[in-house]
C-alpha cells in the first residue's frame, strides 16, 4: 500500500523505521516544522523529521493541515492509507483524503484512556498493565473502530520514559501487523464499547504540583507518570524542585504532611497524607538532574523542613 506517515515525537520513530523495512511504500512524511528551543532558540526538527531524512523519505512540514496548499499536496499523493502515530487531531478534510482510510496507533487499550496522554495517566492512576490499539480514524477523537490490540505489562520501576520506549517498539510491530492484515482484508474492525471509556487529557502545569496531603503511593505514581519530563514538582525555600525518582513506605512519621521526615546518606523522606515518600532523584530549578545523595551533600536541609 502507498502510505503517508504522520508523526512528531520519539515515540513514533520505531514505527516509521519498522514500516520502512516492510513491503509497504512510504510516499511521504508529514510532521511539524522545526521549532526554536533552548537559550539560543536554535531551530530543532522533530524526531520524525530527523528519522525521515536518515531514511531519505520526502517530508511535508505542516503547521496548518487545512491550508489549501497542504490539502492539495495530500490529495496529489494519491495515498491508500494515512498512518498516524503521536501526531495531532486530523480534520475531516484530511481524514477523507486517503483511498482506504486513516489508521492511528494509540498508547492504550481503547476505549480506556482516550486523549493526549494515555501512557502518563496509566502510570498516574497506578495501573499494572496498559496496551496499544490500532484503529480507523473517525471525526470523534479516539473513537474509531478497533483493528488490533496488544496488552503491555507495567513494571513497578517503570516511569513514563521507560514505558513509552517499551511501548513504542511493541507498537511498531503491531502497526505493521495491522497494515498487512488491512491490505489483505484479513481483519474485522469492531466498535468500541463506550461504557468502558476513560479519558487521558493533556498534562497541565497544575497537575505537576505535588499535593502532600495525598498518599505516598499516589504521589509516587504521579512522579512516575511525569518522569523524566516534565517532572512532578514542589517547593524548597520558594524555589521549584522536581522529584524524578522515588519509592514509598506506608509507615507514618511524627511529621506533618509535606515535612521532611528522615535524612539518610543517599535519600530523604517526606511525610505525606498517608505514608512517607522516599526521594531518590531531584532537579533543582536551573540545575541538572541529580541523585538525592548528591543533592544532600550540596544543600543543607533538616528534618521538619516544609516542602509546601
Amino acid at each position: 500500500m502507498k502510505i503517508v506517515f504522520m508523526g512528531n515525537p520519539q515515540f513514533a520513530v520505531p514505527s516509521l523505521r519498522k514500516l520502512a523495512e516492510c513491503n509497504h511504500d512510504i510516499i511521504s512524511i508529514v510532521t511539524n516544522p522545526p521549532k526554536p528551543a533552548g537559550r539560543g532558540k536554535k531551530l530543532i526538527q522533530s524526531p520524525i523529521a530527523v528519522c525521515a531524512k536518515e531514511l531519505n523519505l520526502p517530508i511535508i512540514e505542516a503547521d496548518e493541515l487545512e491550508s489549501e496548499k497542504i490539502l492539495r499536496t495530500l490529495h496529489e499523493l494519491n495515498a491508500d492509507v494515512f498512518v498516524v502515530v503521536a501526531y495531532r487531531i486530523l480534520p475531516n478534510k484530511v481524514i477523507e483524503i486517503p483511498l482506504k482510510g486513516a489508521i492511528n496507533l494509540h498508547g492504550s487499550l481503547l476505549p480506556k484512556y482516550r486523549g493526549a496522554a494515555p501512557i502518563q495517566w496509566a502510570l498516574i492512576n497506578g495501573e499494572t498493565e496498559t496496551g496499544l490499539t490500532t484503529f480507523i480514524i473517525q471525526s470523534k477523537v479516539d473513537r474509531g473502530d478497533i483493528l488490533l490490540q496488544k496488552t503491555i505489562t507495567i513494571d513497578p520501576d517503570d516511569n513514563h520514559g521507560s514505558l513509552a520506549e517499551k511501548m513504542s517498539h511493541s507498537g511498531a510491530k503491531l502497526l505493521v501487523d495491522t497494515l498487512d492484515q488491512f491490505e489483505s482484508e484479513n481483519i474485522d474492525p469492531y466498535n468500541q464499547d463506550d461504557s468502558y471509556a476513560s479519558l487521558a487529557p493533556k498534562i497541565t502545569p497544575s497537575l505537576m504540583s505535588i499535593n502532600w496531603e495525598n498518599s505516598a503511593n499516589e504521589i509516587h505514581n504521579l512522579i512516575r507518570g511525569l518522569a523524566p519530563f516534565p517532572g512532578a514538582k514542589t517547593l524548597l525555600d520558594s524555589k521549584s524542585i522536581k522529584i524524578l525518582n522515588s519509592k514509598f513506605i506506608e509507615e507514618n512519621s511524627t511529621q506533618n504532611s509535606g515535612e521532611i521526615s528522615n535524612i539518610a546518606k543517599e535519600y530523604f523522606s517526606v511525610q505525606t497524607g498517608k505514608g512517607q515518600l522516599i526521594v531518590l532523584e531531584v532537579q533543582l530549578e536551573g540545575k541538572r538532574r541529580m541523585k538525592a545523595g548528591d543533592f544532600l551533600r550540596g544543600v543543607k536541609i533538616d528534618i521538619g523542613k516544609n516542602l509546601n
